[in-house]
């Protein structure tokens, strides 16, 4: 009995350690290259599900995964109802990857059409080859048959030699159009389409040998391992993504390498240690041994599984991204460059060696338009010549781009002579310095970089990075030009205020003494006019009186208004004489004791008349007993006079004016109110300068020198006081001063 039971167990280990070898040798590499296939098919498509290319890749994909998973699972079955269905399946996946691969020659790099021609024998002779095969149990696939090597599917020869023809046209129409393109495209989709053509080719030889014609030869032997050779494929694709930035899945395809090849390792170790143990302990132990040992290799595997797949991770990283870099660290350290620099020169030096540094170029420059007093200037991390037509067709290029970066691995046969001169002035990537594309005009300029040192091309992530910083850029070179336009600009200045100032000074010295003859015109006209004023006026006063006899009523009439206008001309002369003396400095109050209410009723007395004729009603209400002040009477009564002699001239017929004095504990008041024009509120705040009129003050009394508020407000503000002033233009106004009792 022991002797039997140790007899089971060996040939149970024997037949463990077959099938260990073979999961080994033949079924796990094709359980991992199916899941590769069809994982980078995946990462494709999710990259953009929208273009053709991407599509018709990821069927390819698609279909070869699923043709190396079916034959792991062939060899697998141990049904024959599952091992012929599965027969029938592993001749449907070459019929996809025969039309797929067809469709994706069509529409790389970027089409958005397939041609009709093409499109309907393909999918025809699909659907004409796969519907039998689904529904026919004997279509192609007849029978299976068992041998000791393992399982053969019995064909029909000549429905069999139908298949491989369509499988063989399309492999080579696809192969044909694929390297066309590769001799016909520039750059990066020429390095593109001979990698896929040499990956593609290789693969379909090997497929074809070993899963096509050795079967129809009757050797199935060897079935696992045409599919063994998809690897050629998806290196070649790898590769292309790695180098050639296709599809621009590069993370997705580095992460999922790393997670595989841990896979991969961890699998392939715990399946050959536990063959290994298995075929030296097994004899010698029992089944809770092995069950022991089993669960031992688990433990190590789930505890190795973090330490390896950080290794892939390292690895595939400095594979994959040798020309990694921190976006947000780039654009913090052009920020502080664009945001500290204000000179044109400087900022683009140094935001050239900042995206030089993190880009990894060769050399970065930024060309700039002339300007109003500068030529078109090319600044960067090096000295670079261009030929002066180059420069020109660049910048022709800007007014109605569709696209701010142009990368010239990128550029289609349309643009064949952008590309020309981009590689010949080793130019990997144009950017162009604007605001917005599709508009009408140049911008501020470009920027160009080289290739990368590494040789790598650039990834998606640096275009757009570009187009982000394009933006800012433009804004920090615009701020640049307009300060250097200042500081041009102020240099010109200086140069012309120096020399103005020199021309000023001689004419400032010859206005000095035309003024200085002024002021003496005027005083010594002011001196010589009042005088015979004075005469005038004292002479109308005595006729008004009677000295000269009797004065009818019209005589006294018009003898009041020839008393008024001298005493006008008086007080303009007096003006005109404290007008100049301020300017000599010669102007000083003289305060003696003064009654203010008197002079208020003397200055009222002169123009009631007036007041009567232009229909005014003029009121003033002198107090019984008002405190002697130190005054300068004369001024006092000028300001006065000017005060009400206003009020009456710019009120209009029907008017009121108010005339009002106060005595306040520490202050003395004057008010003059009346419901004239007013002054318009745009115009208050120069009311009291020198020669100033209000606009409608101009209409309403033409002859005024707009002396009168001028000196009125010297006069206030030399004896200590301030004036009071509010108006609303149509309304009125009121006038007035405070002066302290002190």
């Amino acid at each position: 009995m022991d002797s039997h039971y140790c007899s089971n167990g060996v040939r149970r280990a024997h037949l463990l350690v077959h099938l260990s070898v073979m999961i080994v040798l033949k079924v796990l590499p094709l359980f991992i290259l199916g899941i590769v296939n069809i994982l980078v098919g995946l990462a494709v498509l999710l990259r953009d599900y929208r273009k053709l290319n991407n599509i018709f890749f990821a069927c390819v994909t698609f279909s070869v995964g699923g043709w190396v998973l079916n034959i792991a699972f062939f060899l697998l079955a141990n049904s024959y109802e599952t091992a012929l269905i599965l027969a029938k399946v592993y001749y449907i996946f070459p019929l996809a990857i025969g039309a797929s691969g067809v469709l994706f020659a069509q529409t790389f790099p970027s089409y958005r059409h397939i041609s009709k021609k093409w499109l309907f024998p393909v999918v025809g002779g699909f659907l004409l080859l796969s519907v039998p095969l689904i529904i026919s149990p004997t279509f192609i696939t007849q029978d299976l048959t068992y041998h000791d090597w393992g399982k053969e599917i019995i064909l029909n020869k000549t429905q069999y030699l139908f298949y491989a023809s369509y499988l063989l046209s399309c492999f080579g129409f696809a192969l044909g159009h694929i390297y066309a393109k590769s001799k016909r495209e520039k750059g990066l989709y020429a390095a593109q389409a001979r990698l896929f053509f040499i990956g593609f080719l290789l693969a379909a030889c090997f497929g074809v040998f070993f899963n096509l014609i050795l079967p129809l030869l009757g050797n199935y032997r060897l079935i696992h391992v045409g599919p063994l050779f998809t690897n050629i494929f998806i290196v070649a694709i790898a590769y292309s993504i790695i180098r050639h930035r296709m599809f621009d899945v590069r993370l997705v395809v580095a992460r999922s390498m790393a997670y595989l090849l841990s896979l991969g390792v961890l699998i392939i170790g715990y399946v050959g240690l536990s063959s290994v143990l298995a075929t030296w302990f097994l004899g010698k132990a029992d089944s809770g041994a092995v069950s022991r040992l089993n669960v031992i290799l688990l433990i190590f595997t789930a505890l190795t599984y973090g330490p390896v797949k950080r290794f892939f991770d390292k690895v595939t990283n400095r594979v994959f991204y040798r020309d990694a870099y921190d976006s947000q660290v780039f654009l913090d350290e052009l920020n502080k460059v664009l945001v500290g620099t204000a000179e044109l020169e400087p900022l683009l030096k140094n935001s050239a060696a900042i995206i030089q540094k993190h880009l990894k170029t060769e050399f970065c420059l930024f060309g700039i338009k002339e300007t109003a007093t500068t030529g078109h200037r090319i600044i960067g991390t090096c000295h670079k010549e261009f030929q002066a037509e180059d420069i020109r067709f660049l910048r022709s290029l800007a007014p109605n781009t569709k696209s701010k970066v142009v990368v010239t691995d990128y550029l289609e046969a349309d643009n064949e002579r952008l590309r020309t001169v981009l590689e010949d002035n080793g130019i990997a990537i144009l950017s162009l310095l604007i605001t917005k594309t599709g508009a009408v005009v140049e911008g501020q300029g470009y920027l160009l970089l080289g290739a990368k040192k590494s040789g790598n091309p650039y990834a998606v992530q640096d275009t757009k990075l570009l187009e982000i910083i394009a933006n800012e850029l433009v804004i920090a070179i615009q701020n640049a030009l307009r300060f250097e336009e200042i500081e041009e600009f102020n240099v010109t200045l200086q140069r012309k205020v120096t020399e103005a100032t020199g021309q000023l000074r001689k004419a400032n010295e010859k206005l000095k003494v035309l003024n200085e003859n002024k002021d003496e015109f005027i005083g010594m006209a002011s001196h010589q006019l009042r005088t015979p004023l004075t005469s005038v006026k004292g002479y109308v006063s005595m006729v008004l009186d009677g000295d000269a006899g009797k004065v009818s009523g019209e005589q006294r009439k018009l003898l009041n208004q020839a008393f008024i206008s001298s005493q006008r001309m008086v007080y303009l002369i007096a003006d005109l004489l404290n007008v100049s003396r301020l300017k000599t400095g010669k102007f000083v109050i003289e305060n003696k004791p003064t009654n203010l209410a008197e002079v208020i009723e003397g200055e009222i007395g002169q123009l009631v008349e007036t007041a009567k004729a232009r229909d005014l009603e003029l009121v003033y209400n002198k107090p019984a007993d008002f405190p002697v002040l130190l005054l300068d009477e004369t001024k006092i009564r000028q300001v006065v006079m000017n005060y009400i002699d206003n009020a009456v001239y710019y009120t209009s017929p029907g008017g009121h004016i108010k005339v009002a004095i106060a005595d306040k504990p520490s202050s003395i008041e004057l008010t003059v109110v009346d419901d004239g024009i007013g002054v318009p509120k745009r115009e208050q705040h120069q009311l009291f300068t020198k020669f100033y009129r209000a606009d409608n003050a101009k209409k309403a009394r033409p002859d005024g020198t707009g002396l009168g508020l001028y000196m009125a407000k010297k006069v206030i503000v030399a004896q200590g006081g301030a004036v009071i002033f509010s108006s609303e233009e149509g309304k009125g106004s009121t006038f007035g001063f405070t002066i302290p009792k002190h």
